[in-house]
C-alpha cells in the first residue's frame, strides 16, 4: 500500500474522534486533519508527535488531509482504519496470508458478505467447495513489543466474534485476521482489561474452532507492506501504556 502525497507534520491536539490539528513541518501552517481511526490512540497521539498526513484535496471533503501514521519512539504505526481490509484481501489472494485448515486452492474471494446479522469483511471459496468467512481487524495498540486489540471497547467486534462462532457451527471455516499496523511485535493478544467480555467470547469461539491469525507490517510514512505471521496468544496479559502513564 502506497500513499502518494504524504506531508510530514507535528501533532497538536485531537478535537474529537474524527478531527485533529497538526502543524506542517515544511510551512509551519496549522491544518485541520481527518483522523482515519476512531480508536483512542492516547499512547501515540501526543502533542508534538511526528505524524504523516496524506494530502487529498477535494471539493467534496471538509479537510484536505488524512492522518495515516504516527511515530512512536523509533517506530512508525499506521492508523489508517481502511488499510487492513485492503492488505488482507491482497495477502489472501497472493497466498502471503495462509488460512489454516482451509482445504483446497482459493477459487474466489469477495468483500463484505452478509451472514446472519453481520457483514463480514471477506468471504472465500476453495476449489473443493469449502467456504470461509474472514473478519479483519486492525491492531494499533502496542507496549514493549506486545500488540493488543482493542484500544477502545467495541460492540461491533463482540458481535462479529459471536456470529463467526455461529457460522462455524453451521459448517463454515471462520477466521479473525488481525493486521498489525506496525513492525516490531513479538506477540499479539486481546486487551482483556479494556473489554473482558470480548476476551471471554474469543476464548469460547477459539475453543469452538474459530481461528485467530495476526500478521505484522513494515510501516513507513508513505508505505505499508505486509510482512509475516506473528504469534497470537489470548492468555498473554497486556499492560496498557495509558494506564501506566495515568498512574
Amino acid at each position: 500500500m502506497q500513499y502518494e502525497n504524504i506531508r510530514m507534520a507535528h501533532f497538536i491536539v485531537r478535537d474529537n474522534r474524527f478531527i485533529c490539528h497538526c502543524k506542517l513541518i515544511e510551512t509551519d501552517e496549522v491544518v485541520v486533519v481527518h483522523v482515519k481511526n476512531t480508536g483512542r490512540g492516547k499512547e501515540v497521539l501526543l502533542a508534538g508527535a511526528l505524524v504523516a498526513l496524506n494530502y487529498q484535496p477535494s471539493p467534496k471533503r471538509k479537510t484536505d488531509y488524512d492522518l495515516v501514521a504516527v511515530k512512536k519512539d523509533a517506530m512508525w504505526i499506521n492508523i489508517d482504519s481502511q488499510l487492513p481490509n485492503a492488505l488482507a484481501y491482497e495477502g489472501i489472494l497472493t497466498g502471503k496470508i495462509n488460512l489454516p485448515h482451509f482445504p483446497g486452492k482459493l477459487a474466489s474471494l469477495k468483500r463484505e458478505v452478509t451472514y446472519g446479522n453481520s457483514k463480514f469483511d471477506l468471504f472465500a471459496k476453495s476449489d473443493t467447495g469449502a467456504k470461509a468467512f474472514i473478519e479483519v481487524k486492525g491492531m494499533t495498540l502496542e507496549n514493549k513489543g506486545i500488540g493488543a486489540f482493542p484500544d477502545a471497547p467495541t460492540l461491533r467486534g463482540l458481535k462479529h466474534v459471536k456470529e463467526l462462532q455461529m457460522a462455524h457451527d453451521a459448517g463454515y471455516f471462520t477466521y479473525v485476521l488481525f493486521i498489525v499496523q506496525f513492525e516490531k511485535i513479538t506477540k499479539a493478544t486481546i486487551h482483556a482489561e479494556m473489554q473482558p467480555q470480548l476476551a471471554e467470547n474469543f476464548a469460547l469461539a477459539m475453543a469452538d474452532g474459530v481461528e485467530v491469525l495476526a500478521y505484522n507490517c513494515k510501516v513507513e510514512p508513505n508505505q505499508v507492506i505486509l510482512k509475516k505471521q506473528v504469534p497470537f496468544d489470548l492468555a498473554y496479559p497486556f499492560i496498557d501504556p495509558n494506564e501506566v502513564n495515568d498512574g
